[in-house]
């Protein structure tokens, strides 16, 4: 039996009642990471200065690692926009590099150590536009030791930091767009487009071996992640200086990395019925855009599945799996209410079956 006396118990439920709820911080702001910080921190910094006595804003992350010695682009999730940050996590990305040709480093970049250097031979444009021409497309590239992949639960850094090479798998990778010039006899500054996993560091070394000699970092600058740009971007500096209110106004729409091109508009009861994770049957919401937009994502979907397995070569254990109908395939689609505002996403299929996956909460 309790022995709080009721007139406490009343005191603590006043307490309780009278506590302020504070507001959630949702949304995306970009930053113009600057150079010695590492992602991580700028993420510190962002919910610091997003945070007041009535913000909440210790849920955020950023959406794809910067090294300390690199600037340029961090999307940074806030809040409910966090639940659709690996959106832009897959996103294609862009880059501007300074190569300094003559010497390697341990960490390929401006922050380690020389470990070995040779001469630079010669080169013109032409030169240089034939190496850009041979690392365009899609080719696989070996992580760096010193990166933040995981081996055995450890960190590889932390292997490389303890003198241990491991070995590592190549991994997929595609170029959409590169070109090199000369800044000067020893200089050569490198921009490329190219998918996730990429590790520029890697490039650089990779381009200064093709040119017959060794090469590192010695700047990077990320200029575009999906299809956020560089010039979206706001410094640090330039956002502490800002007051709370004018800080929000740079938030972009918690759904600002969703980069998925149909919506479907639920009513009040379907709203909440998915908001319980409940199914549902839209079929007959499904509008002749809708079905050709479902439709198109399948066949974009079995065509990378295919190619997928093809690199695999899957075993015929994982071949003889049961493989779905075209109409019960679900993919991704945008919810939004009566009022046309955002509340999540779902997995819908021809057959007209809807799954809510992730739905804000605001």
């Amino acid at each position: 039996m309790s022995t709080v006396s009721t007139k406490a118990s009343t005191q603590v439920g006043k307490n309780l009642n009278t506590m302020p709820t504070k507001i959630k911080v949702s949304g995306v702001i970009l930053v113009d990471k600057p150079q010695g910080m590492t992602s991580q921190q700028v993420v510190s910094k962002v919910k610091y200065l997003f945070k007041s006595p009535n913000h909440d804003s210790k849920k955020a992350g950023h959406t794809g690692t910067l090294d300390p010695m690199a600037t340029g682009l961090l999307p940074i999730c806030l809040g409910e926009a966090t639940k659709f940050s690996h959106y832009q996590l897959d996103a294609d990305k862009s880059y501007q590099a300074t190569i300094l040709l003559g010497s390697q480093t341990d960490t390929g970049d401006a922050d380690g150590k020389i470990i070995a250097e040779t001469t630079i031979p010669s080169f013109d444009e032409a030169t240089l536009n034939d190496v850009a021409q041979q690392f365009l497309g899609a080719q696989q590239q070996i992580p760096p030791m010193y990166s933040a992949l995981k081996k055995d639960g450890k960190k590889l850094y932390e292997y490389a930091r303890a003198g241990i090479e491991v070995e590592r798998a190549p991994r997929d990778i595609t170029l959409k767009a590169i070109s090199l010039e000369a800044i000067d006899d020893k200089q050569i500054q490198l921009t490329v487009t190219c998918s996730k996993g990429t590790y520029v560091r890697v490039l650089a070394e990779d381009i200064a071996k093709t040119l017959n000699t060794l090469g590192h970092l010695t700047a990077l600058r990320r200029l575009q992640v999906g299809d956020f740009r560089i010039d979206q971007a706001i410094t640090l500096a330039d956002l502490e200086a800002l007051a709370l209110k004018s800080r929000q106004e740079h938030l972009l729409v918690v759904d600002a990395c969703v980069n998925i091109n149909a919506e479907l508009m639920l009513s009040a009861e379907q709203y909440e019925r998915v908001q319980m994770g409940q199914r549902l049957n839209v079929f007959d919401q499904l509008t002749d855009d809708l079905q050709s937009y479902i439709a198109s994502a399948i066949e974009q979907k079995s065509s990378n599945d295919e190619s997928n397995d093809e690199q695999r070569n899957i075993n015929e254990s994982e071949s003889n799996k049961e493989i779905p109908l075209p109409h019960e395939i679900a993919v991704d689609i945008c919810l939004i209410n009566e009022q046309g505002h955002f509340i999540g996403l779902g997995a819908v299929s021809l057959n007209g079956r809807l799954q809510p996956k992730k739905l804000i909460q605001l």
